[in-house]
């Protein structure tokens, strides 16, 4: 297998660079032909590499990339699953090279979804490859669905996953779109967070209004959800919400000491984002803040003037976009109700609000004593000769719990970036390392999940 791998890997990186060039902006309507694009350059590559069915399956937003290679009816089956979009990449002049221009600097691959998630799919396209080549073959059956709209919710996923129970029929779901705690450090995440996302909009006087002749005696929309959004969080940046906490899954005392048993250090932590301090909910480690606790967070915030020189002007709207991330227990439904109840509530006299919910998801905990867990371990431990730790990872990939919901699958989530790797920021990059390392520690899972199966 490291022979096909070392004698190859050049063209590997330039197949992904190839297809890192095609901007597959599933959020932006101009990109749509583009994101097409992508799903027929994945398609063909899986075509080469020797899986069968490919076809692009049509929903009413981007297609599905489907594949497959049975071997054995009677074998177990792997369901891998990715998402062939990515996020956008404004600011487009905080990049140090244009983000679908990729480039290889340091060891790194710069490109907008270069780790999220264009660059761990290839692993796989590759890592079959790779057992084609030189295994003969793969030793159980595989599936592929690989979507188009993960970046805006997966929104036709569910849809499609629910007609097509029987086609996706497997006996575990595998996932690269996760990160492990370093390249010395491999780890498994086995704990994911979900999200409840929502726009809201106040609104003042009808029309912008003149700063010097109506300031001072109007409401500013700004100003308003300024404070609202800042109302949000008390002195211990504990979310004020009226029963956000109700659901929160505990942990004991003894489960907080076993994760914060991960290596971590606050000073590396603040020194690799520019941090003069760490930041977050009392009496809670970084460890678990970004883990197991929920979390409100503005991500966007716009209105009145914002080009160049001034204008004085008091805006008639205000925006902004917030998201939550919740965990164990919590439910989205739960906590979008929640949010807009009491974000309404919250309006003083004289503005309008409205909270539009976008999409959400679920968290979830996948189980550490499973086959296709042990089989995962027992790889990444042969490539990178330690054993993985399992952690709780602080992002969400809310179709995790659909899957287990709707096909009854847990999933391993075999990730390989990092989370210096700037997904969803300018300058996203992913280790030529880490990327050559999935490769090569993939078939290993194949081959582990067969044999324990069998036996």
């Amino acid at each position: 297998m490291a022979s096909y791998l070392a004698s190859n890997q050049e063209r590997f990186l330039t197949e992904l660079i190839d297809w890192l060039r095609i901007p597959s902006v599933s959020a932006d309507p101009k990109f749509q032909a583009d994101v097409r694009k992508a799903a027929d350059y994945l398609a063909d590559r899986l075509r080469e590499a020797g899986l069968e069915n490919v076809e692009l399956c049509e929903t009413a937003g981007n297609p599905i990339v489907y594949a497959d290679k049975i071997i054995d009816p009677s074998l177990p089956t792997v369901l891998v699953y990715g998402h062939y979009d990515v996020q956008p990449a404004d600011p487009y002049e905080l990049w140090t090279s244009p983000p679908f221009e990729p480039v290889i600097k340091d060891e790194k691959i710069y490109a907008r979804g270069a780790c999220d998630d264009k660059g761990q799919v290839y692993m796989h396209v590759k890592a079959f490859e790779v057992m084609m080549q030189e295994d003969g073959g793969v030793p159980c059956n595989v599936k592929v669905m690989f979507e188009g709209e993960e970046e805006i919710g997966s929104n036709n996923l569910g849809i499609f996953v629910k007609a097509n129970k029987e086609k996706l029929a497997a006996d575990v779901i595998l996932i690269s779109d996760t990160g492990m705690l370093a390249n010395d450090v491999p780890s498994i995440e086995v704990g994911l967070r979900g999200l409840s996302y929502h726009e809201v909009e106040v609104t003042g006087p009808n029309r912008d209004l003149h700063s010097g002749l109506y300031g001072g005696a109007v409401p500013n929309p700004i100003n308003v959800l300024c404070k609202m959004i800042a109302s949000l969080h008390d002195e211990n940046n504990h979310i004020t919400i009226p029963a956000f906490y109700d659901n929160v899954a505990v942990l004991s005392a003894d489960e907080r000491a076993e994760l914060n048993r991960v290596p971590h250090s606050d000073d590396e932590f603040k020194q690799s984002i520019g941090l003069k301090d760490i930041y977050g909910e009392k009496d809670y480690t970084t460890v678990e803040r970004v883990g197991i606790r929920p979390t409100l967070d503005v991500n966007g915030i716009w209105g009145g003037y914002t080009g160049e020189g001034a204008k004085t002007v008091i805006a008639s709207k205000a925006f902004a976009k917030i998201s939550m991330r919740l965990v164990p227990n919590q439910t989205s439904d739960e906590i979008t109700a929640l949010f807009q109840q009491h974000f309404e509530s919250i309006a003083p006299a004289g503005v309008t609000v409205v909270v539009r919910p976008h999409h959400g998801g679920e968290p979830v905990v996948t189980p550490t004593d499973s086959v296709a867990y042990k089989a995962a371990a027992d790889a990444m431990e042969t490539t990178f000769g330690k054993r993985p730790i399992p952690t709780r990872g602080g992002g969400s990939i809310p179709i995790v719990a659909m899957f287990k919901s709707e096909l009854g699958l847990d999933t391993v989530l075999l990730g390989f970036g990092l989370d210096s790797d700037a997904i969803h920021s300018p300058n996203e990059h992913y280790g030529v390392f880490n990327f050559l390392k999935g490769i090569e520690t993939i078939p290993h899972f194949y081959r582990n999940y067969a044999a324990a199966m069998k036996a």
